[in-house]
């Protein structure tokens, strides 16, 4: 979808509601689902809203997606993660995977929700540009954003939830140990990104994700 068109200030009014709303409400996903499996951390310190404010990280959510989308580059961001205790859960192993899923869920379910908003878009034809042009940008941006987030956080690397979710499936032992390399995560993370290599590893799955909701909703 060509958007080189467009003004920044265009932009910027296309990308920001598809990446304010997958960065919070893959935050939301967690602390509900650890809400419900025991663990109230999360509702108790009022981070179970879909207000963003309440979960934006200046240089996750503002900064980050701000320089890439000016330079138009991978488009990415993360919020303030939302704390889970562990400990609090019913089965903390084996619930530590539903919790780490719920995130990458909810942007699988949210990019199928802007696929559908973008269908509308075409739906409504060149006839009626004024409203289907908006509908059709801000769609491919939101099946866009919620791929690269779904499957950047499913990388199986600690902290993010891929490493969540791998941890939790391994044996105990072996999953003692893999917890142990969370303290590497963020710099091998940092690597990736400065290698060029995270383009690399997200373009093909977030590309099938893309072209299937597309193919799906006959796009």
């Amino acid at each position: 979808m060509p958007m080189d068109e467009l003004t920044l200030v265009g932009r910027i009014a296309i990308w920001i509601l598809p990446v304010v709303f997958a960065i919070t409400v893959h935050e939301v996903a967690h602390g509900w689902v650890a809400s419900k499996l025991g663990d109230h951390t999360a509702k108790n310190l009022g981070r179970l809203t879909l207000n963003p404010i309440n979960h934006m990280d200046l240089v996750g959510t503002v900064i980050v997606p701000g320089v890439l989308l000016f330079l138009g580059g991978f488009i990415f961001g993360w919020a303030k993660p939302v704390p889970v205790n562990w400990n609090n859960l019913n089965n903390p192993k084996r619930d530590m995977v539903y919790v780490a899923m719920a995130g990458p869920l909810a942007n699988f379910f949210m990019a199928i929700g802007w696929g559908i908003l973008m269908k509308i878009g075409y739906l409504l034809g060149s006839s009626n540009e004024f409203f289907s042009l908006p509908l059709i940008y801000m769609g491919y941006a939101g099946v866009f954003i919620n791929a690269v987030l779904m499957m950047l956080n499913l990388l199986p690397i600690l902290p993010l939830d891929g490493g969540r979710i791998l941890a939790g499936l391994l044996p105990n032992k072996i999953s003692l140990e893999f917890s142990k390399l969370e303290r590497f995560g963020f710099p091998i993370l940092i690597v990736i990104i400065a290698m060029g290599w995270l383009s690399n590893l997200l373009g093909p799955p977030v590309y099938f994700l893309q072209s299937s909701i597309f193919k799906i909703l006959g796009i």
